[in-house]
């Protein structure tokens, strides 16, 4: 019997029902022993993967593929990484040089007219923060999980130094932050697994969504919305598709009543990996108003990546959330959708 249960652990790599099946104590201690440490290996390797790492193919303990959304989310049992640790959310990077073919100089919305132009440089700097934290996780019974998320995008001119005589009096507007928008957020994500049009859906997010530039009249843009947000993936693509109702808010205290006609009610967003490369492509559409956003990730040295990001249409921003104009931004990418 003790020679048998050496050849099973031998030929057989260690799992809960290899040792079950381990009739002698020792050895199936010795089983569960090895079983419970190539699983702690695999856990101490996902934060890598979340930063931008590569990581080897794996299986969940379920005999499944560990896919890029199941450890991105985590969606299963041997996935999860407990509560209070901050992990990635959105794409996080820094565009030293971003162009506008059109920068807004004089930016309004219906309720906040601005009384003069800030005179901007076609060219400026970008660079986007964004993480989340699960509050709780294994809610209603399930692998359910509360989740709190925060993303900060800024303009920054930084090579800007004009001044413009306005009526209150001589304004500089050297190496101003044109905009900044902040957007908490709050959901649960809900593990799905069923198939549709040849993808599997693999997450339900659902949640309250604010989103505000910070900024006193006639430059304050804000608005709260519900959200959905389902992803698909299959192989190495991944589908994102997130429908939204904007929440009503009195009028007096509205800065832009019109901001669903150009940001329209949802958004669709494709990402493919190839290798330590990575492509994506969002868009909006609404009427004649559209937003574009296509980004192109790929490795200059080490875990270093470069980054090129383009826009064209409507709510590159929120202050810009009426203004059409197309951009590309060079930079380098620090965390991934992925």
């Amino acid at each position: 019997m003790f020679a048998i249960s050496r050849t099973v652990l031998a030929v057989e790599p260690a799992n809960e029902a290899n040792c079950v099946a381990v009739a002698d104590d020792h050895e199936r201690l010795v089983c569960y022993d090895a079983f419970a440490r190539r699983h702690a290996t695999k856990l101490t390797e996902k934060p890598l993967k979340q930063l931008g790492a590569p990581r080897p193919p794996e299986a969940t303990l379920s005999g499944g593929p560990l896919t890029s959304l199941s450890a991105r989310w985590e969606l299963e049992r041997e996935t999860k990484q407990g509560t209070w640790l901050i992990r990635p959310y959105e794409p996080m990077f820094i565009l030293p040089a971003r162009y506008s073919d059109n920068p807004n100089d004089l930016p309004q919305s219906p309720s906040r007219p601005a009384p003069f132009a800030v005179p901007l440089k076609n060219t400026e700097i970008e660079f986007q923060l964004s993480m989340k934290v699960k509050a709780a996780e294994n809610l209603f019974g399930s692998h359910a999980d509360l989740w709190f998320a925060y993303t900060q995008q800024s303009h920054w001119q930084a090579y800007n130094s004009k001044k413009v005589t306005t009526p209150l009096g001589k304004l500089s507007t050297s190496s101003l932050f044109r905009e900044t928008d902040y957007n908490p957020q709050m959901f649960v994500t809900f593990p799905t697994h069923y198939d549709l049009a040849g993808l599997t859906g693999r997450f339900i997010n659902v949640g309250l969504w604010h989103q505000s530039n910070g900024n006193g009249d006639p430059a304050s843009r804000s608005w709260n919305r519900v959200f959905a947000l389902f992803g698909f993936e299959r192989g190495d693509f991944a589908l994102y598709v997130r429908p939204w109702i904007r929440l009503p808010e009195p009028s007096s205290d509205d800065d832009n009543h019109d901001i669903v006609h150009y940001e329209g009610y949802g958004d669709v967003t494709g990402i493919y990996q190839w290798g330590r490369q990575e492509f994506s492509l969002l868009g909006r559409l609404n009427g004649g108003h559209y937003g574009l956003q296509g980004t192109w990730a790929f490795p200059i040295g080490g875990r270093l990546r470069g980054y090129v990001k383009a826009t064209s249409g409507y709510s590159e921003t929120l202050i810009d959330y009426n203004w059409r104009q197309n951009t590309v931004g060079v930079g380098v990418l620090l965390v991934d959708w992925l």
